[in-house]
């Protein structure tokens, strides 16, 4: 079988404006966007702004400008009678809300309307939380997906938790309910409940923001679809424990693995049996971060690379994408058979440090752009400064056997940077940025910066 380069294309865009982010947007990307289609777009609205900074958003979650430089485009190819879902699944402590007012919403429909076509913005999320000191105090059940759920159930070796073995105490999700995200993964069942707008669209278009991130070592195109999720206790985030348990959730079998994984669990399974207590125990979050160690400066809950679970829910959520029908069967294991994909990343101003929630703004002047989540996710990664084989999505990616979401090697991936193509492994120099990891990461994953 001949196998040709995976190309993924770099363009400098060196602050946000439409036209700019537009004209970095090679038009050979959406030769498949034709006709009367649905076509998702999926931003990375993780969070209305910044943890610490409420004021600060843009190197958080994707900016107006890009949305917009692409909504022009698909506008100008799609056919009259057109719809465009603009969508995600925020985190569930987030306002959705809050997350809007950013983004000049009046304006995309207007463009769509303009042309024919409809346009709708969608929050994915069953359930909305506010938590006060890391302490859930109120819960709020939301419409979701206006068309409804697809419940995806990977079987036994189609999924990557096949044959993992998961810690004595089992897999953490999105909530305290340690039960119902461990009978969705029970070493047989792998139970995923996602969106049925995204999986019913012709076409995907993935908008992420490049950042760190605390779990997954990056953010990019293969983790942004967990927002694709209606309901986040269904993903396993990590395998409680320290390596003893042969769990993930610590480093290594020290006082916090030993006392406070144990302690705060249970503690957790009080509120969520009896919510009222929930405010009365705000005040314990406090003493236990004097105690334990505060989360900026602390391994825990997974927050390192020797998590080796969260890689394969990543990875999972990929294959529903690409290869999920709307009632949740599978379409059959051939890479002919995938969705179409379009990743565009916005990098202009991407996040290092204590990514997802509290990065430091890094500017990057990267627009990446390319037809494969893990091309793309490989090439941000070593223009990251980072190597893009220890980061477990990725490296991962290239070993899976049954429905696969790449069809290359990763020597065959190349970049188109200003006419000239490259390999990954030969990228100049010049046009690598190397970014600050998360802490849990330093001394991991990056290169060795080069001296001049």
């Amino acid at each position: 079988m001949i196998i040709f380069p995976q190309r993924t294309f770099l363009n400098s865009v060196p602050e946000y404006n439409a036209e700019l982010v537009q004209y970095a947007i090679p038009s050979e990307l959406l030769t498949e966007i034709s006709g009367k289609m649905t076509v998702v777009l999926k931003p990375n609205w993780v969070k209305q702004s910044h943890l610490k900074k409420p004021d600060e958003w843009e190197y958080v979650i994707t900016h107006p400008d890009v949305i917009t430089a692409v909504l022009r485009q698909i506008i100008e190819v799609l056919g009259e009678g057109s719809k465009i879902i603009i969508t995600d699944g925020p985190q569930t402590d987030s306002s959705f809300k809050k997350i809007i007012e950013h983004y000049p919403v009046e304006k995309w429909q207007e463009m769509a309307e303009t042309k024919g076509n409809s346009l709708e913005i969608i929050d994915l999320r069953d359930d909305e939380w506010v938590q006060e000191n890391d302490v859930v105090v109120k819960r709020t059940k939301l419409p979701g997906d206006p068309r409804g759920k697809t419940e995806v159930n990977l079987l036994r070796d189609i999924s990557e938790f096949y044959d993992h073995k998961k810690s004595k105490r089992g897999y953490y999700g999105a909530d305290y309910n340690l039960k119902e995200t461990n009978k969705a993964h029970d070493g047989v069942n792998n139970i995923y409940r996602v969106s049925h707008s995204v999986i019913e669209a012709d076409i995907f278009i993935n908008l992420p923001k490049l950042k760190t991130h605390k779990k997954a070592g990056i953010t990019c195109c293969l983790k942004n679809l967990v927002g694709i999720n209606t309901y986040k206790n269904f993903l396993p985030h990590h395998s409680e424990g320290g390596p003893s348990d042969k769990g993930d959730q610590f480093p290594t079998d020290n006082f916090n693995a030993r006392i406070e994984g144990p302690f705060l669990a249970l503690i957790k399974q009080y509120i969520l049996k009896y919510p009222s207590l929930s405010r009365l125990l705000k005040p314990l979050s406090k003493t236990s971060r004097k105690i334990f160690g505060k989360t900026e400066n602390t391994i825990r809950s997974g927050n390192w690379f020797g998590n080796d679970t969260l890689w394969r829910m990543v990875l999972d959520l990929n294959k529903i994408l690409l290869y999920s029908n709307p009632d949740g069967t599978l379409r059959a294991d051939n890479w002919a058979n995938a969705k179409k994909y379009i990743g565009i990343v916005d990098a202009i101003i991407a996040g290092e440090g204590n990514g997802p929630f509290t990065p430091d703004p890094f500017q990057m002047g990267y627009i990446i752009t390319g037809t494969n989540p893990v091309a793309i996710d490989a090439v941000c990664a070593r223009l990251m400064g980072f190597d893009p084989m220890k980061i477990p999505s990725i490296k991962n990616a290239f070993n899976i056997i049954r429905y696969p979401v790449c069809n290359f090697r990763y020597d065959n991936i190349t970049v188109v940077f200003e006419g000239l193509e490259y390999n990954i492994t030969t990228i100049p120099d010049s046009l690598i940025k190397h970014f600050k990891p998360h802490f849990g990461w330093e001394g991991y994953i990056e290169f060795e910066k080069k001296s001049v």
